[in-house]
């Protein structure tokens, strides 16, 4: 099978992710025990904190929080922040892992405003200020799109909402492990990434990055193997934020995907990925069956490229390309307000998302079993 629907989780895997998984199985209780086994699964955590500290530009290792993936430290930061009366502004391009737990607490007096994204920067940048009000408390917004590769202007949204003193928090989730990320540079208040996409770990695990934890609660409760007489959570970092056995299978198999990330060097493989998807534009964009919502890959790019086929849903084009030995991912990909922004709420999309492991090869095989499927 050609796999194309690395958006939802890589796939493979790197050799040494199996192997971390497969030797890790029987591990202890990391920080749970004074023995040896215990011992050693507690400096196995410690040091993917370490490299994923690294990665991520964060001076202190301890503000690297283990979660069970970019939904819950969304949202952890959502429900651990916000109070009544607050006001969250989000851009159109936001998955419903934000949308959703947003709409759970406007029954809480939680309210939020949508911000257009434009081509532009200036305009998307503009309309993120225009969308601020005195009761704003949370800025959140996704660095890449999910469904069409659209980057947009973290940094510099970061930048302005701080001139308001107004936090942000960013959905990597789409990003980690492809373009370079700084924490210590952008600023970002808040970063949520997943371990099993970019940064080819496995399912059940992410990461949650907070640079000020003071105004942040726990939103789960319980053992920390620290502090143990006491009934009240720990307030320093990352015992405040980890109740729990953490998941020491995916906390190893991300240390090694970090490894694998290293070893190659992000900006590679975000070239390597956009060159694909520029290689697949330019095929695409010759048929005219075929309609492109989104100028052509570049380097300011993500590693995703969404289309339809013209009189056909995008769930019958994603049946037709698995029939072929071809798996993409079809519909609404969990983000109606993207949808909504290029008019395809009522159709979906058909997306497209390579990784380092994807070959000219497939991408030449997906074009022409498109060009056949589209003539028919």
């Amino acid at each position: 099978m050609i796999y194309l629907d690395n958006a939802a989780t890589t796939y493979p895997k790197p050799q040494s992710v199996l192997r971390a998984v497969s030797q890790n199985m029987q591990g202890a209780n990391p920080g749970r025990g004074g023995h040896s086994l215990a011992i050693r699964a507690a400096e196995n955590v410690y040091k993917c904190r370490v490299k994923a500290a690294k990665l991520l530009g964060v001076k202190n290792a301890g503000n690297v929080i283990f979660t069970s993936g970019c939904t819950m430290s969304i949202n952890m930061v959502i429900k651990g922040l916000l109070k009544k009366g607050d006001h969250v502004v989000v851009s159109d391009m936001e998955h419903n892992a934000v949308m959703r737990p947003l709409e759970a607490m406007s029954q809480y007096g939680i309210k939020y405003t949508v911000a257009s994204v434009c081509e532009n920067d200036e305009e998307t940048i503009s309309n993120f200020r225009d969308a601020l009000n005195e009761h704003t408390r949370l800025v959140i917004c996704t660095q890449i799109s999910n469904v069409w590769g659209i980057r947009l202007p973290v940094e510099r949204i970061t930048a302005m909402c701080h001139e308001y003193n107004i936090p942000v928090m960013v959905d990597a989730a789409q990003s980690a492990g492809i373009v370079n990320i700084n924490m210590m540079n952008s600023k970002f208040d808040y970063l949520c990434v997943p371990a099993h996409k970019g940064l080819y770990g496995v399912m059940g695990s992410g990461l949650l990055v907070v640079r000020d934890p003071k105004n942040l609660q726990p939103i789960i409760h319980g053992g920390t193997g620290s502090d143990s007489l006491l009934l009240t959570q720990p307030e320093y970092l990352p015992d405040k934020f980890e109740s729990g056995t953490p998941n020491y299978i995916g906390i190893t198999a991300l240390s090694a995907g970090i490894d694998f990330i290293n070893s190659i060097g992000e900006e590679k493989i975000h070239r390597h990925e956009i060159e694909l998807l520029s290689m697949l534009y330019d095929n695409l964009s010759r048929n005219k069956k075929i309609k492109l919502y989104t100028p052509r890959p570049n380097e300011k790019s993500g590693g995703v490229l969404s289309f339809n086929v013209k009189d056909k849903t995008s769930e019958e084009t994603a049946a037709y390309l698995n029939s072929r030995g071809i798996a993409v991912r079809a519909g609404l990909h969990c983000s109606p307000l993207a949808h909504k922004h290029f008019g395809t709420e009522n159709i979906g999309a058909v997306r497209i998302a390579p990784s380092y492991f994807t070959t000219y090869s497939d991408i030449y095989t997906l074009s022409r079993v498109l060009s056949a499927g589209s003539a028919r």
